[in-house]
C-alpha cells in the first residue's frame, strides 16, 4: 500500500527531497503523497525514506490504497522503465 501523511505533519520539509519517486508534494496545508507514485521506496530502498526521516512519525500506510510488494514493484517499473 502507499503511504499517507497525516495532519500531524509540521511541514518541516525533510520528507519531500527523500522521495525517489517524487510522490511527495506540498498540499494546501501539509505535505501530501500521490498514491499513484508512492512505492514505499520498493525498487530503491529497503524502507520508506520519508518514514525514516520524519521527526513526528506522521507517515503511516494508507488503508485506502492497499498494495502488495509485487504491486509496488510493478508500479516502480512503470514509473522508472
Amino acid at each position: 500500500m502507499s503511504l499517507i501523511i497525516t495532519d500531524e505533519c509540521i511541514n518541516c520539509d525533510v520528507c519531500e527531497p527523500e522521495c525517489p519517486n517524487e510522490a511527495i508534494y506540498q498540499g494546501e496545508e501539509i505535505y501530501e503523497i500521490d498514491p499513484d507514485k508512492c512505492t514505499e521506496c520498493v525498487g530503491h530502498y529497503d524502507t520508506p525514506q520519508c518514514v525514516e526521516v520524519c521527526p513526528v512519525d506522521c507517515i503511516p500506510k494508507d488503508p485506502d490504497h492497499e498494495e502488495t510488494e509485487e504491486m509496488l514493484m510493478e508500479k516502480y517499473h512503470k514509473l522508472h522503465g
